[in-house]
């Protein structure tokens, strides 16, 4: 860990999110060794997932660039605002354009654009989508050190990186599995879960560079991270862990989630 901290922000978030995408590697190979999905169980780390990520929205994020907005030119709550908005709505432009379809649902509720894609492929896309602000999440925290700016602190942007890494387990696990029930073999199901998380490390290389070249964006990227997380949780990880009917498990994983992260966050950073 000593040595981590002596590398440059842009390479410690390189390797954070290599980190995060082999948890999800991880998560994934275990259709290796489980027969068949457990629904309860399916749902129950998808609500944890959520948790997960909703805490780490703001004590991660949100709290980071209120705090970085205080004495600038603009009333305090507007960057974050405009940060979070602007996340909310490229993800949701994602959403619109890129075709992709949900786990456990069928062809016909394909979203995005029209497209001859096949199952498999258009599951990984789903999943991919929602690791992008994840990656931009981890990327934006550690390339925020390079400012020297007290609220951003190694320690905070490890706790992310770990909360963002324990989601990633289930994430891995809840593409491989469905994809196995699909009919793919045992190492094609792991090779398509993994892959889900290939774009962490790209966006957080890219967000972690971005705000070390434009330091005044800081806030605003910390929040449209945020606000990308925040999308996701509520569009798609909160309603396919209860779209089985398994509501109160779903809920107590997401409480469960939010408290392992707030923890992380509050005890590290």
């Amino acid at each position: 860990m000593a040595f981590i901290k002596t590398l440059h922000p842009v390479m410690q978030a390189l390797l954070a999110t290599l980190f995060t995408w082999g948890v999800t590697a991880l998560g994934a190979g275990f259709v290796f060794f489980v027969k068949r999905t457990n629904q309860k169980l399916n749902d129950s780390m998808l609500g944890f997932a959520a948790g997960v990520m909703i805490a780490a929205s703001f004590w991660s994020l949100l709290a980071p660039s209120i705090e970085m907005s205080e004495g600038g030119p603009l009333p305090v709550f507007l960057p974050p605002l405009i940060g979070f908005l602007l996340g909310t709505f490229f993800l949701w432009i994602l959403d619109k354009v890129i075709p992709h379809l949900h786990i456990g649902f069928e062809m016909k509720d394909v979203e995005g654009v029209k497209t001859k894609l096949d199952k498999t492929t258009l599951f990984f896309l789903a999943i991919t989508l929602h690791n992008i602000p994840e990656g931009l999440a981890v990327g934006v925290a550690f390339g925020a050190l390079a400012q020297n700016i007290p609220s951003a602190t190694f320690a905070g942007a490890v706790a992310l990186a770990l909360g963002i890494g324990i989601q990633n387990f289930p994430e891995g696990f809840a593409v491989s599995m469905p994809l196995r029930g699909e009919g793919l073999s045992r190492f094609k199901s792991f090779c398509w879960g993994q892959l889900s998380a290939i774009v962490e490390p790209v966006a957080g290389v890219l967000g972690a560079a971005l705000v070390i070249f434009f330091k005044p964006v800081l806030p605003y990227a910390l929040a449209f991270a945020a606000g990308a997380m925040i999308y996701v949780v509520v569009e798609e990880i909160i309603p396919e862990s209860q779209r089985a009917g398994h509501t109160d498990l779903a809920t107590l994983s997401t409480i469960a989630g939010f408290v392992v992260m707030m923890t992380l966050d509050v005890g590290l950073g």
